[in-house]
């Protein structure tokens, strides 16, 4: 593992906006009139953003303001962890929202999402015609390696197995998938993969597989000569007007493949229009259509869900869609000519979902409704805004004995070495963390208020938060928000030593460690 990084697990697709749009599909049906084909819609998508997209009321595209206003009162009201929302319906951008702390126009890390961009870059190299199709067998790609635990059953695992995790390799998800682990801590994650022995025929049975969509990016950086990165930026990103990305890479420069892509949202919805307009863009077809149509077919059933190539599928609703560990999302639907784009730091999309599918109410123009685009668009600004908070926290006597004081902290897996508390009052405090490599220093919001601190991992500002919960307890929300890793601290002070209870929201990371006063 990385220094302060996390692996991107992936989600499990029995959550997200599927779930709860599968709840609402009769009535939506019900509703909705006149609805087309796939192909129908795809072929009214004459127009393609340039820097900026096209916008418009939510009305002129059949979308109810009302309902989507009533989404940001949901929002609110339970605290949802949301930081983006855009939605992109026939070409027009009818709603592109950000939530505090997440700030207008900065890059997400979009986690699991990655998968399924990586998986496009295959089909963009077939395009390309550096690869034949889909049947082509790994390992005979990789002809100057010698490869371990070779049988015939991985003579023929090919690039569509990778392509919807059936590869058959012995790469385990459960238990905070221990093969990704292990293939960060060895030398050469590409051989640590291809070594990895067979446990299945391959295209028998589905197993969720980051390692297996890192050896995806190494094809690509062989058969095109350059990273995945380097190969997205000229030949995906390039085209589709995307201009902020960063992707890093392992030891041996390939291209992170599972996870760690760093997208803007509104890029996040370009490349959902491309899905949706099956490869084409700008009257160029960056992906064949037949590979998008194969794309979005069920090829394997993974961990709850039907998998196509690096997406997940539903079979009674017309969607498909990117997903990724914490709530990042790009959901597809074909058939309503609609891309939606969601960004959150561990949250629940169907709650927000089910608000989206209930506003589609027309594949025409509704009569506008000022009185509901006010109500949204002063929703829209509101989300952007700091929490004022109100209260006083409490200010113990353990506050003053703790600060400046230097706790050194048990080894751990996020590297955290030592830590320094700074109460000044009931309203003023600080925390200074100590990294393998640097130390960060940071105000904490108290009295409910968030403060937000620039110059965290990737230059994104990190948001603290914390209160004292009793005479000697601390919480503390550590949250790095567009890195997607938010932290909650319970910090026990007894005397000269500390317990620290930490989980990562999403479910990453659950450690309980101790710490002393030098």
């Amino acid at each position: 593992m990385t220094q302060h990084s996390m692996p991107k697990r992936g989600p499990r697709p029995k959550g997200g906006i599927t779930a709860a749009l599968a709840v609402l599909v009769v009535v939506a049906m019900i509703t909705l009139v006149g609805a087309d084909s796939q192909s129908n819609a795809i072929e009214k998508n004459t127009y393609w953003p340039g820097r900026e997209w096209r916008t418009s009321s939510p009305e002129a595209q059949g979308l109810d303001s009302a309902i989507l206003a009533d989404a940001f009162d949901y929002i609110r009201e339970h605290g949802t962890r949301i930081h983006s929302l855009t939605i992109v319906r026939n070409g027009y951008l009818v709603l592109d929202a950000t939530f505090f702390p997440f700030q207008p126009d900065q890059p997400h890390d979009v986690a699991s999402v990655t998968k399924s961009v990586t998986s496009t870059l295959i089909g963009v190299a077939m395009a390309d015609r550096k690869l034949s199709d889909v049947n082509q067998p790994v390992v005979a790609l990789f002809p100057n390696r010698v490869i371990r635990n070779r049988d015939l059953r991985k003579e023929r695992l090919t690039l569509e197995h990778l392509l919807t995790m059936s590869s058959g390799l012995d790469c385990q998800y459960s238990g905070g998938e221990p093969t990704l682990r292990e293939m960060r801590a060895s030398s050469d994650w590409m051989q640590f993969m291809l070594d990895r022995p067979m446990v299945a025929e391959p295209g028998v049975r589905g197993e969720y597989c980051s390692g297996g969509m890192h050896l995806l990016s190494g094809v690509v950086s062989k058969v095109t000569g350059l990273s995945s990165f380097e190969y997205a930026r000229r030949r995906l990103f390039q085209p589709l007007g995307i201009r902020s990305a960063a992707w890093p890479a392992d030891p041996n420069g390939i291209t992170h493949g599972w996870g760690d892509l760093r997208l803007k949202p509104l890029d996040m919805a370009r490349i959902g229009y491309l899905w949706l307009t099956r490869g084409a863009w700008n009257n160029q077809q960056i992906i064949a259509p037949s590979w998008m149509t194969s794309a979005i077919q069920p090829h394997a059933h993974v961990l709850t869900g039907d998998y196509g190539y690096g997406l997940w599928l539903n079979r009674e609703l017309p969607l498909f869609e990117a997903n990724g560990r914490g709530g990042q999302r790009i959901t597809v639907l074909p058939t309503r000519n609609l891309v939606l784009a969601i960004t959150g730091g561990a949250f629940e999309p169907g709650e927000i979902g089910a608000f989206i599918l209930r506003a589609i109410k027309s594949e025409t123009s509704l009569a506008e409704n000022p009185a509901a685009t006010r109500r949204l668009n002063a929703a829209v600004l509101t989300a952007r805004e700091a929490h004022r908070g109100g209260g006083t926290n409490p200010f113990p006597a353990k506050a003053r004995f703790v600060s400046g004081k230097h706790y050194r902290l048990d080894p751990n897996p996020l590297q955290w070495r030592d830590v320094t508390f700074r109460f000044e009052n009931d309203a003023k405090a600080s925390i200074s963390l100590h990294w393998a490599n640097r130390v960060e220093t940071r105000p904490i919001g108290l009295n409910g208020v968030v403060q937000l601190s620039p110059g965290g991992r990737f230059g994104l500002p990190v948001a603290v938060e914390g209160r004292w919960e009793g005479p000697d307890v601390f919480m503390l929300d550590y949250d790095e928000v567009a890195n997607i890793n938010p932290f909650v601290c319970r910090f026990t002070f007894d005397g000269l030593m500390f317990s620290l209870d930490l989980k990562e929201r999403s479910g990453e990371l659950d450690l309980k460690l101790r710490g002393r006063a030098d």
